[in-house]
């Protein structure tokens, strides 16, 4: 009997709450929504701008961006204490998940936060400096293979995305490529241009213009499908490398706590808002394509990407600076 009363109280209990979320859902927004992001002029920035500006439109609310420079643990950390009413959320590239595996944080992305959406993606690609004999994935892990320990890699440092795609490439392939790590994604650019590293996995956007020069050249783009952004351009996957897939993310997330409904709501808008085509046409001539799925789709992702890196940080024994 105890048993059966506890059952309908817990019951009564979800209910009560479930209710006020949907309340909660329905008269909200009555205020103005921050979205706290990195520093001004990256990705995370403009998605984060786009956002707001389409959000400020449909909710009849005004829809602000907080941008913090220095480390994602200042963002993260406003948003992790923030109240969980919907009225405060982040937007943040992988490193929110990432920093987590590297060094000791004083958040947990997987039970401070919840997720909302996977928002948009950069395609990260595979390219080599001239001198290089290889013109395709296959000469080049050929070529890794009869001189192991020859060829660089540049990064900007420990668990950048650079280096991380590089890991899981030289651990796939079998390969041993060596990391040459720069203060920064610039400098390593430069580096790899003037020959001091042979090859790099950056961000698309920041060598299109270097490929299309002729100062780099392209191998393959390393997310799973081909890129819009990077046409004719052949997936690290269908290039010999069966199942390999990076990309740099960006999503958006509540505190941990907030009511589902307030979730969803904050789920349809903004999903509703990238996939508007002039909001996909200013994302994509910055070299960033639109995803936007659901908050179930985004919390499997954050998962598998968790497992993926922490297998491949631990067996590169890779430790932040």
């Amino acid at each position: 009997m105890l048993l059966r009363c506890f059952a309908v109280l817990t019951f009564a209990a979800g209910a009560m709450v479930l209710a006020a979320g949907i309340a909660c859902a329905q008269g909200y927004p009555n205020k103005p929504i921050r979205i706290v992001t990195a520093e001004p002029g990256g990705g995370s920035d403009l998605a984060a701008r786009l956002i707001a500006q389409g959000l400020t439109g449909s909710l009849g609310q005004q829809v602000v961006v907080d941008n913090r420079g220095g480390s994602v643990v200042i963002a993260a950390g406003i948003v992790a204490k923030a109240l969980p009413d919907g009225y405060t959320v982040l937007l943040y590239s992988g490193t929110f998940w990432m920093v987590p595996l590297l060094q000791q944080v004083p958040y947990d992305p997987l039970n401070d936060f919840a997720p909302i959406t996977l928002a948009v993606s950069s395609p990260v690609i595979l390219v080599v400096n001239p001198s290089v004999a290889a013109s395709s994935v296959k000469e080049l892990i050929a070529l890794a293979k009869t001189r192991p320990g020859e060829l660089n890699y540049g990064s900007a440092g420990p668990g950048s995305p650079a280096q991380m795609a590089a890991e899981l490439f030289k651990a796939m392939a079998g390969i041993n490529i060596v990391p040459i790590p720069y203060k920064g994604g610039g400098p390593a650019i430069t580096a790899l241009i003037g020959g001091q590293v042979q090859l790099m996995f950056p961000s698309a956007g920041s060598v299109i213009s270097h490929v299309k020069s002729g100062r780099l050249r392209a191998l393959a783009v390393t997310s799973a499908q081909p890129s819009a952004l990077l046409p004719g351009l052949p997936t690290v996957a269908a290039s010999g490398l069966p199942d390999y897939e990076t990309a740099t993310l960006f999503g958006v997330f509540a505190p941990a706590a907030t009511p589902v409904a307030l979730i969803n709501r904050l789920n349809h808008e903004i999903v509703r808002v990238l996939n508007r085509a002039e909001v996909k046409e200013r994302l994509f001539n910055a070299n960033v394509e639109v995803v936007g799925n659901s908050p179930k789709q985004f919390a499997v992702a954050i998962k598998s990407e968790m497992t993926k890196w922490s297998k491949i940080i631990k067996d590169a024994g890779i430790r932040a600076e």
